[in-house]
């Protein structure tokens, strides 16, 4: 396995961020995964081991980042430090010992009240985000001057706030009230600690200067007089601190790659040591070019034949030349479905699930032409870090589908190398969708789905979703298991 045993086999481990989801009666009393049309998803499913999974565990509604770290073998009750250090490395922004930093929202204040009227002042912002941040990259504090504050992009109305400075503590609340029409907050201490106390002075009042600076900025005088939200305030939630363990390659063995626009993710694999890779076009929401994730992880996973791939360095903008000899584990992140949650947009999220079970396909063309060439031995996993029910526009407690196979059991399961070398390897865009737009034609292939679909080996499961997924053979368990089967899973002679 990985370096530590036999070299030669790889795995693809697909995240479907926010995959799982409630019935609907809308649809049937189905979710939004048993409407999708997804041949790929099922013949992994088919062809392999299924179950269901606890990110964290069973009752507990977790965020991504929790979760991620459960499912990477990092117990967040132990590591977890704030997500704040994750959105910000991710966004490019180097730590070191001592750093505070927030993952942050561009929102939209009432100044007169104090309220918050929208969290999210535009998600589409990925023009106005870059230059509001460059204006308040470096600003000063008038009473705390000895503080440096860098400020970074990342994505949608999301930035990376980072203080410099002595005595700073992670032990603070944030100004986000978490829900729009709220009053904004004041960072207060969570403990007695001094530390805590005099960082949430600082907080406090880069809060107010981030406000100043926003207010009179020539971006939001031209999105007032458009009619649109300005952003004349950053929530600043999540204070954490970089947190210092071991790397997943020294905890598993396996030399890890990942492909995350999101930059919490990416904050986050970073922490570990995981190596993110360069995909042109991914951007972590609507927009992303999900082609370019799937080529990027199937040629890190299939050098040293293709060429080195090039990660991401924080703090330097800029990427480097990757491991020559490949990785063994690769890591894709698939975010727009947790977003399709978070809008309760039901249709979409139908419609994007078929667009991740497309990219799943080349992926495997991908993958499946260097095996049969006579390259590496490779097993594809695909899950969620938790579900996002349209239903709820929030993260859930119920658990996700978890299903792990071998390659070459998903050709056969596919129906043979014809099959999966049919899969285009063009680039798409995630789906539109028309208003009153409707699934019977969905419904109507539904209802013959399990009848067609059988077993091809592993447990009985032959579709991929919420329901099917708790009658496979791994049952019902908790994240922290997840890489312990996976290992158990590839180490088995092929």
């Amino acid at each position: 396995m990985g370096r530590d045993g036999n070299s030669r086999k790889r795995i693809a481990f697909v995240l479907i961020d926010g995959v799982g989801d409630v019935s609907l009666p809308r649809f049937g009393h189905r979710t939004t995964l048993q409407v999708a049309k997804t041949p790929n998803l099922d013949a992994i499913a088919s062809a392999g081991v299924n179950g269901l999974m606890d990110p964290v565990e069973a009752g507990l509604a977790c965020g991504s980042d929790t979760a991620h770290l459960s499912l990477l073998g990092y117990d967040p009750r132990v590591y977890y430090r704030g997500r704040g250090a994750f959105e910000s490395m991710g966004a490019g922004l180097a730590m070191s010992p001592g750093d505070i930093a927030f993952k942050s929202n561009f929102a939209t204040l009432d100044k007169k009240t104090g309220i918050v009227t929208s969290r999210r002042a535009d998600r589409h912002f990925e023009e106005e985000g870059p230059i509001l941040c460059r204006a308040l990259d470096g600003l000063k504090l008038p009473s705390f001057p000895e503080y440096e504050v860098r400020v970074r992009y990342a994505t949608e109305h999301r930035c990376g706030v980072v203080v410099k400075g002595p005595n700073l503590s992670g032990n603070i609340s944030g100004t986000d009230p978490l829900k729009d029409n709220r009053l904004l907050l004041k960072a207060e201490a969570l403990d007695d600690a001094m530390e805590a106390k005099h960082t949430a002075a600082v907080v406090n009042e880069l809060s107010k200067e981030i406000s100043r600076i926003l207010v009179s900025h020539p971006i939001n005088i031209k999105r007032a007089e458009e009619g649109k939200n300005i952003a004349n305030v950053v929530l600043l939630r999540g204070c954490g601190i970089r947190i210092e363990v071991l790397s997943f390659e020294h905890k598993h063995g396996l030399r890890p790659c990942m492909v995350a626009p999101t930059k919490i993710i990416a904050g986050l694999g970073l922490s570990l040591g995981i190596d993110i890779l360069e995909a042109p076009g991914a951007t972590g929401d609507y927009r992303t070019l999900l082609t370019s994730k799937a080529t990027a992880i199937a040629n890190a996973l299939s050098a040293p034949k293709q060429p080195c791939p090039r990660v991401f360095v924080p703090g330097e903008d800029e990427y480097k030349a990757g491991c020559p000899d490949g990785y063994d584990f690769g890591f894709l992140h698939i975010k727009a479905i947790d977003d399709a949650g978070h809008d309760k947009a039901s249709i979409f999220k139908v419609k994007a699930l078929e667009a991740v079970d497309k990219t799943i396909g080349q992926l495997a063309k991908l993958l499946w032409q260097e095996e049969a060439a006579g390259g590496f031995q490779y097993s594809l996993c695909v899950t969620g870090d938790h579900s996002t029910p349209v239903e709820y526009g929030d993260h859930s407690f119920e658990p996700v589908p978890f299903t792990l196979c071998r390659l070459k059991d998903y050709v056969g399961a596919i129906g043979g190398e014809d099959a999966v070398l049919a899969a285009s390897l063009d680039s798409f865009p995630l789906p539109s969708v028309v208003a009153g737009e409707d699934l019977q034609e969905h419904i109507d292939v539904l209802n013959s789905r399990s009848e067609v679909n059988k077993a091809y080996s592993g447990d009985s499961v032959c579709l991929f979703d919420e329901i099917a997924a708790a009658r496979g053979c791994l049952g019902r368990f908790p994240g922290s298991e997840m890489m312990g089967i996976i290992k158990k899973f590839i180490d088995i002679e092929l």
